[in-house]
């Protein structure tokens, strides 16, 4: 008797799992990151100064804001070389001089520099005058749409390494001015 209950179960078992129907409707896409690229950014030589840039959509609480400063091309790798804020400057006596650093809300961004004895040490034109900033928004906990958490994440000081890893067109980064 047992051994015709065990025979059903694996009978059963096997008609069970190989039974397949309809496939289901697809689901909903994934959020997308979004890349924004903000040119000609000004800042005060001599003291403390930001800029704003105002979303054009409210982000979720649970969105990570990352900041990059284009710091120049280069030929080794013939790629542009984008530093993540917050970015500090040195004297060479390893004094600090001055930094770029961002803060954000729902509804906008914020980059700004701070600096000690500006007023006496301005911070050159180079590193303050048209200053080009990419705005990478990666979706994080989402009230209305749900995303697993990654092994793998990226090392986001690296601005290749978060497009790649989240999937960005580089070539569609949407210019703001």
């Amino acid at each position: 008797m047992k051994k015709i209950l065990i025979l059903f179960a694996v009978v059963g078992l096997t008609v069970f799992s190989s039974c397949e129907g309809p496939e289901g409707p697809p689901g909903l896409p994934g959020p997308a990151a979004d890349v924004f690229e903000v040119e000609k950014v000004n800042f005060n030589a001599t003291a403390s100064s930001d800029f704003y840039f105002n979303f054009k959509t409210r982000i979720y609480p649970g969105d990570v804001v990352l900041v990059y400063r284009y710091a120049g091309f280069s030929p080794t790798t013939n790629l542009d070389v984008w530093a993540i804020l917050p970015d500090s400057h040195y004297y060479t006596d390893g004094g600090f001089h001055f930094g770029y650093k961002f803060d954000f809300t729902q509804d906008n961004v914020r980059i700004y520099t701070e600096g000690l004895d500006l007023v006496a040490n301005p911070i050159p034109a180079d590193f303050r005058t048209n200053q080009i900033f990419r705005i990478v928004v990666i979706p994080g906990n989402n009230p209305i749409v749900t995303t697993a958490k990654s092994v793998n994440k990226a090392d986001y000081s690296n601005y290749y390494e978060v497009i790649k890893k989240y999937n960005i067109d580089d070539s569609n980064v949407q210019k703001l001015n």
